[in-house]
């Protein structure tokens, strides 16, 4: 039998890990994303200059991990507005984070770099197609 629309979004679908950040003196609980969360992280990947896509790499692994990070009661520890400060801890421990979660969310590294490096433009002009 089919899922009902109730059943589906009552279903708790989206897994939570701790990782140990000995760096930090603890752990951090990394959640999968929304759907609504991935689609703006992967959009924060690129900035559109005209009709051209251009890749926007800056604090890459800051933008995932500040919409993984949560507390204990689920809810994201960090804004969009924090992204810049995140970006200031450790490298190696953003990046050892950023590993987890994007393996979390099933972003490889190649579904990133289509993403980020090599969008095409958006078409321009109207088709001479008859």
């Amino acid at each position: 039998m089919p899922l009902s629309k109730d059943q589906i979004l009552s279903a708790e679908d989206r897994e939570t890990r701790t990782v140990s950040v000995h760096e930090w003196g603890g752990e951090v609980l990394l959640r999968t994303m929304t759907g609504t969360d991935r689609n703006a992280y992967e959009q924060s990947l690129i900035r559109v200059h005209g009709n051209q896509a251009v890749p926007n790499m800056a604090n890459a692994s800051a933008k995932l991990l500040a919409r993984c990070i949560v507390g204990e009661d689920g809810e994201r520890l960090f804004t969009e507005a924090e992204i810049v400060e995140l970006g200031k801890k450790s490298a190696a421990v953003l990046n050892r984070l950023a590993d987890v979660a994007a393996e979390m969310n099933g972003l490889t590294d190649e579904a990133v770099e289509d993403l980020a490096g090599n969008s095409e433009a958006a078409p321009s002009g109207a088709s001479t197609s008859a």
